[in-house]
């Protein structure tokens, strides 16, 4: 080992993180720690780290010696960031092929439920602890099979057989629950290694006496699930589910795979399946430190923290002990939970590491102590006695307040000084962002930036190194991010249910009219088996849907507590009528849409400047990362600002999405080349606080941003009228008082419009009249469906944030019955650290009560009350005092749900909960977790087995979706329907009530489709490329749908997939495979999940290629009996195939071969007939010999 002298400055060049970790490697003070750690029992005092640099420490103090270390941090945030560092460190230093997950650090968390929680084994965070405790379990074995059941712990000898590492991240609270034995663990573990014996009936056996419960589908712990020779597990000491596959009696091959499309991830040698040992005799358990081989070290804070941790659990888990009904049913907290004696007893005899948090270990002059002094440091907090001292002496980053020439000025300084200057970010896109900074500064760049993404920078005068983190330099909130447990899987299913086909639900088949689903069934086709949807319609009549036409029949959705459509009679004209009605109203609609869209195109405005560096620092100052999204829609905005055409553009996004940002960053591009900003928002509280936002953003910077609403005076009015005709004012913010005549601006360069839909007609004609020339932008939260914004492609410019921030908390959701000691509970919680609190209650009649009982249950605080039934100015003055912080709790109906964004309020609770939509709850959830604080939504409903079904499910799924955006639109086609609402006009949301979304979608994508082509050509030329992979069949040369009729068994059979839904599911799914590409990737997933697929399956997917090929030449429809193929062509004979290549293909061929093929005309189509055609390859064949051989891309 190379040691270096201590002060010596690094002669090599630090460019890359393995130049540094190989630094620290070789420092002299790492190694001291490292020696020191020799001797048992050692125990080594560090002062003087800070930040991540304690990271940097202990992994060179790791890689010196190897073994187990378990590092016991202050609290779960701080371990949480602690392993980001590590995980950092140790992930980017390995060659590409080993740069998945380091299987040798392990975070070991607190349970996030009690011990009496009935639901307790939905606890997340138990499969992570239970990783640890098998990590351990093997690390022990290994060691006994090295050297015997006696021997002591190799790993101070390099030479042993097992020098592997384990780190563990933890912190007090998460060692206080026992846990069970590692022997009593061993011998509840059963390994299953590939290629050897085991018999499917004892792996089973098995499976049912430890306790694993059988499913369909596996994904949560303790579930298995059989199909054929696949056996699906999930192991308690595991986060992925192991999937074994048998042949015969031997295990052909272990893999792990995702429980969400439940597909192989990795291919493993062996699988340990772990039960849920959590409930096992409590005399059998012990505490986490027994666990631990003898020569592990500890890496400690303060040992006194974690007998307080302890005592503190044990008093709170004897008080909920206390309240439990059937107390003799539980075990008692004392054997549930170690003492404080029994932990602090558990870590004598190992080696200890004591460090402080932050650099507090060294107290004020302490630098003048010997480094080589032993013993106590003077004035150092917590030191140890007898413990060898190594006083690191590192510093922290120092704060600049984003000021970029004092950071400049730091770093010159530094790189005089013969400091290596580096600059931790965690993209490259910032890292781009501060050299674009620097240059627009003209400043010369004296750092190198590194990709790595570090919580707190530091300065190491020794090593003459300083490293600084790009977020506390732009003052952002940093977010530690923790494995997400198989928490995920749940919302997975709860989403397959949402869109699944159930017996029962009201389905739309585009071409009959809305029916009710009754299920799956195999029916009689000609002599062969097929399988078939079941349609019920009115009067009880039947409609049998073939698997071919599935994609024809969609899940009806309307708005969630709307009423509910009529169903349709078949072989009746009134669906056809309906369809057509709402295709001429949309057709007429979209036609002014894109007539105006058209008029902007051909006007000339203002180009913008390319951006120049204060635009960069504005941008990079923001305090949340940007999303790939919001990056994108800026972008967009900045690229249209730039042309001289008008811009007119709307940013759809989610509440908190960052729609604003996006705004304020257009907005000082216009006010940067000397343009004004109109900001036009619906109401006068919105003004205010985007004022207040704008502000905030623009501090420092060269801008003046004002705002007029009624809150100010008419004296105020009039000055801020005069400053803006005059040029003083470049932003001015207002509701519609802004498009008043008396409002003159000297040069108008941008209208920023929010909300519109919430805006008068008279104001939205103004608008218009403004709108020809100026850039406009809007902005709105209501979700537009992705699916809308290809059809309205070619009628406006489109942006859409679907992404949260990556910097934001996930907002805490939890359900729980109306209880004044969880109320209580939460409001005096989110006060203690200074927030303030939204309490929901939608019924005006006795909201005065409710904020009483507020007022009872936590004296002093201040209770405000808002509803729609007060007058404008009260509630305005409500309102206002909340925005201001002088209410503490605001107990109000259901306005809050759009626009206020109030950093400070972190906690809601929404009482009645059952009573809400889902995108009702979602939207007010969105109220909370506006900051970088953890934010709590507590949902007061009944209890769950009281509840109907739907409302039981809705609250379950906005409990699991405590995620920001986290696929919630999926489970809300109401939003969808809304959101069509708002961007279409009310009255299209009662044509979507009537035929459903889908169809309606269809509908409208078909109306703007021949409009392009009939009389908007030339708008669209260049688009026209593009567009045709919009939707199925957008294309001109060919047909736009090809049903098959079949007399061929053609199925997915019971003895490959048993569970009903799947297949149907399977069958959708490959109804609306598009391409090759899509049914290869479609063939092995199956083939992963369900084994080697058989012969009907493999007929199965030719018919698919078979319809694509029907498609390409033209056919509607494709009937296959009895050896013959009939195709009928498009019914409309102007169609443009007629004049294409394909259709003169299709004639070549049948002059070529005129006995196989014939073309003829029957009952108005033409109709082509091929002979001889046994199977579904030998049509396929005939077909590729009319169209050539590709199929279609």
């Amino acid at each position: 080992m190379r040691h270096r002298v201590s002060g010596f400055s690094p002669f090599m060049s630090i460019t890359s993180l393995p130049d540094l970790l190989s630094l620290y490697r070789s420092d002299a003070r790492v190694s001291r720690v490292a020696d020191a750690l020799r001797e048992k029992a050692a125990r080594v005092q560090i002062a003087g780290t800070i930040g991540s640099s304690q990271a940097f420490n202990a992994n060179a103090v790791i890689e010196q010696r190897g073994g187990v270390h378990v590092f016991v941090l202050t609290d779960r945030e701080e371990a949480a960031y602690f392993l980001n560092d590590l995980e950092a460190l140790r992930g980017k230093d390995k060659d590409g092929r080993h740069a998945k997950k380091e299987e040798d650090l392990f975070f070991y968390p607190a349970p996030s439920r009690s011990a009496y929680d009935p639901e307790g084994h939905h606890d997340g965070e138990r499969v992570t602890r239970t990783e640890v405790l098998e990590a351990l379990m093997k690390v022990n074995s290994e060691w006994r099979m090295a050297n015997g059941a006696d021997a002591h712990s190799p790993f101070t000898n390099s030479h042993s057989p097992f020098t592997n590492k384990l780190i563990i991240v933890t912190y007090p609270d998460a060692l206080i629950p026992l846990v069970i034995g590692k022997e009593e663990m061993a011998k509840n573990t059963l390994t299953v290694k590939r290629n050897e014996e085991l018999p499917i009936d004892t792996l089973q056996e098995w499976l049912e006496e430890t306790g694993f419960a059988r499913v369909e589908f596996v994904y949560e712990p303790g579930q298995y699930s059989i199909r054929g020779g696949i056996v699906d597990v999930f192991s308690y000491g595991s986060d992925k589910p192991y999937r074994i596959e048998l042949y015969g009696d031997t295990v052909e091959s272990v893999r792990r795979f995702d429980p969400q499309d439940q597909l192989t991830v990795e291919r493993l040698s062996e699988a340990v399946i772990v039960p849920d040992l959590q409930d096992e005799d409590a005399a059998r358990q012990q505490t986490f430190f027994a666990q631990l081989p003898e020569d592990t070290v500890l890496w400690l804070r303060d040992l006194q923290a974690i007998g307080d941790a302890a005592k503190k659990q044990l008093k709170l888990l004897a008080e909920s002990y206390e309240r439990l009904p059937d107390k003799d049913k539980h075990p008692t907290p004392e054997e549930l939970l170690a003492t404080d004696t029994e932990l602090i007893k558990g870590t004598l005899g190992f080696r200890k590491v004591f460090w402080a948090a932050g650099h507090g270990l060294r107290a004020s002059g302490s630098s003048t102590v010997e480094p080589e002094a032993r013993g106590p440091q003077p004035g150092a907090m917590n030191s140890q006695p007898g413990a060898e001292l190594i006083d690191f002496q590192q510093r922290p980053q120092p704060s600049f307040a984003k000021e970029f020439k004092v950071l400049s000025g730091d770093l010159h300084n530094k790189q005089n000084a013969g400091y290596t200057n580096l600059i931790a970010c965690n993209s490259a896109k910032q890292s781009e962002r501060l050299y674009a900074i620097f240059n627009d500064m003209e400043h010369e760049v004296a750092f190198t930036p590194l990709v790595l993404d570090l919580h707190e920078g530091f300065i190491d005068p020794e090593l003459k190194l300083a490293l600084y983190t790009d977020h506390q330099i732009f003052e952002r909130y940093h977010r530690f991010r923790l494995k997400e447990g198989f928490r995920k899987n749940a919302q997975a299913l709860t989403l397959k249910e949402l869109t699944q086909l159930k017996p029962g639900d009201l389905v739309v088949h585009i071409d009959h009219g809305i029916g009710v689903f009754s299920g799956l069934e195999t029916i009689d086709a000609g002599g062969s088996k097929q399988e078939a949807i079941r349609l019920k319609y009115r009067d009880n009549d039947i409609l049998y849907v073939g698997i071919h036409s599935l994609h024809r029949v969609s899940k009806y959705s309307g708005e969630e507590g709307g009423k509910a459509p009529n169903i349709s009679k078949l072989g009746t004209p009134a669906w056809k009528n309906l369809k057509e009605k709402t295709k001429a109203k949309v057709k007429a609609l979209a036609f002014d849409l894109i007539k105006l869209y058209a008029q902007r195109k051909s006007k000339p405005g203002f180009a913008y400047q390319p951006d120049n560096y204060l635009q960069h620092e504005l941008e990079a100052s923001f305090i949340y990362e940007d999303t790939p999204d919001q990056l994108k829609a800026t972008q967009d905005v900045k690229r249209d600002m730039e042309k001289p055409t008008p811009m007119d553009r709307l940013v759809c996004g989610d509440v908190g999405f960052g729609k604003t940002e996006v705004a304020i960053r257009a907005a000082f591009k216009a006010a940067c080349d000397g343009k004004q900003v109109a900001v036009l928002v619906p109401t006068t509280i919105l003004a205010l606080q985007h004022w207040k936002s704008f502000s905030a953003r623009m501090k420092g910077l060269p801008v003046r941003v004002d705002y007029i609403n009624r809150f100010r005076s008419s004296a105020q009015q009039t000055q801020i009228l005069k400053d803006l005709k005059e040029g003083k004012i470049d932003i001015l913010i207002g509701t519609h008082r802004l498009v008043s005549k008396d409002v003159v601006w000297k040069d108008l360069g941008l209208m920023i419009i929010d909300e519109e839909q919430k805006f008068g007609v008279n104001v939205k004609d103004k608008l218009k009249t403004l709108r020809a020339t100026v850039d406009t932008l809007t902005l709105t939260a209501t979700p537009i469906p992705r699916t809308l914004q290809f059809s309205l492609m070619g009628a406006r410019d489109l942006s859409i944030i679907s992404t949260p921030p990556p910097n934001r908390y996930p907002v805490s959701t939890m359900l729980q019955p109306y209880d004044e000691v969880t109320i209580r509970g939460a409001i005096e919680y989110e006060l203690s650290r200074g927030g303030q609190v939204y309490f929901l209650h939608d019924k005006v009649k006795n909201i005065e009560h409710i904020a009483d009982m507020i007022r009872k249950l936590v004296p002093g605080c201040r209770v405000g009350v808002g509803h729609g039934q007060l007058e404008g100015h009260k509630l305005e003055e409500v309102m206002l005092d909340f925005i201001e912080g002088n209410t503490d709790v605001l107990v109000c109906t259901t306005i809050v749900e759009n626009g206020l964004d109030i950093p400070n309020a972190n906690t809601i609770i929404v009482n009645e909960a059952q009573n809400f939509g889902l995108s009702d709850l979602h939207q007010l959830r969105g109220r909370v977790g506006r900051s970088n604080k953890k934010a709590y939504c507590y949902l007061l409903a009944p209890s769950p087995h009281l509840l109907p079904d739907l409302s039981r499910k809705r609250l379950q799924a906005i409990e699991q979706f405590s995620d920001l955006g986290s696929g919630i639109h999926i489970a809300m086609k109401d939003l969808d329907i809304r959101g069509a609402g708002d961007l279409l006009g009310a009255e299209q949301s009662g044509f979507i009530n009537d035929i459903g979304f889908e169809t309606y979608h269809k509908i409208l994508e078909e109306a703007v489709r021949e409009l392009k082509d009939e009389h908007f050509k030339e708008l669209f030329a260049d688009a026209q490329e593009g567009s045709h992979a919009l939707a199925r069949g957008s294309r001109r040369d060919q047909s736009d749908d090809c049903i098959i009729e079949t007399d061929l068994t053609m199925l997915i059979p019971n003895s490959y997939v048993s569970e009903t839904a799947e297949r149907l599911a399977l069958y959708r799914r490959l109804d609306d495979i598009k391409d090759e590409a899509e049914l290869q990737k479609f063939t092995a997933e199956v083939t992963d999940r369900f084994g080697p697929i058989p012969p009907l399956v493999n007929e199965l997917l030719e018919g698919i290629r078979l319809r694509w090929l029907g498609q390409r030449m033209g056919l509607e429809k494709m009937v296959l009996k009895k050896g013959t193929l009939i195709g009928t062509f498009i019914a409309d004979q102007k169609h443009p195939f007629f004049e294409g290549d394909g259709f003169n293909a299709v004639l070549r061929a049948v002059q070529a071969q005129p006995r196989r093929f014939k073309v003829y005309e029957k009952a108005g189509t033409l109709r082509i007939s091929v002979q001889d055609v046994k199977n579904v390859h030998a049509a396929k064949e005939a077909m590729v010999g009319v169209v050539g051989t590709q199929v279609p891309a």
